[in-house]
């Protein structure tokens, strides 16, 4: 308690003065706390595939007029099936200014199967590039029905650079293929 009370303005820094946020020192405690405050309190963005993909676009805003529905991915055979690139490198920023984005849900539009599910998103220069890194997340999904039947599912990853590549892929145990048809959200940071 000495400590703190000799400390004078050290402490007033923590409570009465202003800080930078996500435009001053990465990985500082303002910087981490504008990060989570950001996470929880920030607009979110939704995603659907591209109509016109190319090479560096694969997304596009919901409902914009390019919009081809959601991605799908298919399972192999009791195995991971291919990985399908979800984000392109022009793809993020959507706002034009953001450096740094997450994807935080996914939305399961519609099932092959009435079977559990594993799914993974990753980040990298391919799918396999995402999992030799262990760039990527995981999550199960449990369908109630083969129909539109649930809630976004929350996915934890990493804020990554803007216009980083991004890939899916699923799997259906016990199962010779099975499709998963998702659209994606997520966040966008200035730093």
């Amino acid at each position: 308690m000495g400590y703190l009370k000799n400390a004078g303005n050290e402490c007033d820094k923590i409570d009465i003065q202003a800080t930078d946020g996500l435009a001053g020192t990465e990985n500082s405690l303002a910087y981490r706390i504008a990060e989570v405050e950001r996470h929880l309190h920030h607009y979110e963005r939704w995603m659907e595939k591209a109509g016109t993909p190319t090479a560096t676009h694969k997304a596009v805003s919901i409902g914009d007029a390019d919009g081809d529905g959601p991605w799908v991915v298919d399972a192999g055979n009791d195995d991971w099936g291919a990985w399908v690139q979800t984000l392109g490198a022009d793809d993020t920023p959507t706002d034009g200014v953001s450096t740094k984005m997450d994807p935080h849900l996914v939305l399961v539009t519609a099932t092959e199967r009435n079977s559990t599910y594993f799914f993974r998103i990753g980040f990298g220069a391919s799918g396999a590039a995402a999992l030799s890194a262990g760039t990527y997340t995981e999550t199960v999904f449990q369908p109630a029905s083969n129909q539109i039947d649930s809630g976004p599912i929350h996915i934890s990853m990493e804020r990554v650079a803007s216009g980083s590549l991004m890939w899916a892929q699923c799997m259906c145990p016990g199962q010779d293929t099975g499709t998963i048809s998702f659209y994606l959200g997520g966040h966008e940071y200035e730093g």
